[in-house]
């Protein structure tokens, strides 16, 4: 999980950074009045184009990772070799050539 957040936080900032201080200002009613900012936090990762290339390459890698945490939900942490699968694949996408500026939604 932390691999996904790491790579949202990078290309969606703005986002997760609004929807952060938004759950932190509501603790009581965050799960309402925070919902149309989780909203855009969701969009900017789908259609993030860097994002969305790094899914495309290491979508293997991925559904592993997502497999493995399915699996062992009371025990995420004996998931991180597939972490690091994925991380190393992400690492390895070659990014030359996608628009790093996020998309207008």
């Amino acid at each position: 999980m932390q691999a996904a957040m790491d790579i949202t936080a990078k290309y969606c900032h703005a986002e997760m950074e609004a929807y952060g201080s938004c759950v932190a200002s509501n603790p009581s009613t965050w799960q309402s009045k925070c919902h149309e900012l989780k909203i855009k936090v969701a969009q900017c990762t789908s259609s993030h184009p860097v994002i969305q290339k790094i899914k495309q390459n290491c979508s293997t890698e991925f559904v592993e990772f997502e497999r493995c945490l399915r699996e062992n939900q009371d025990k995420p942490t004996s998931c991180s070799l597939h972490v690091a699968r994925f991380l190393g694949c992400a690492e390895t996408v070659d990014l030359s050539g996608v628009d790093p500026a996020p998309q207008p939604s």
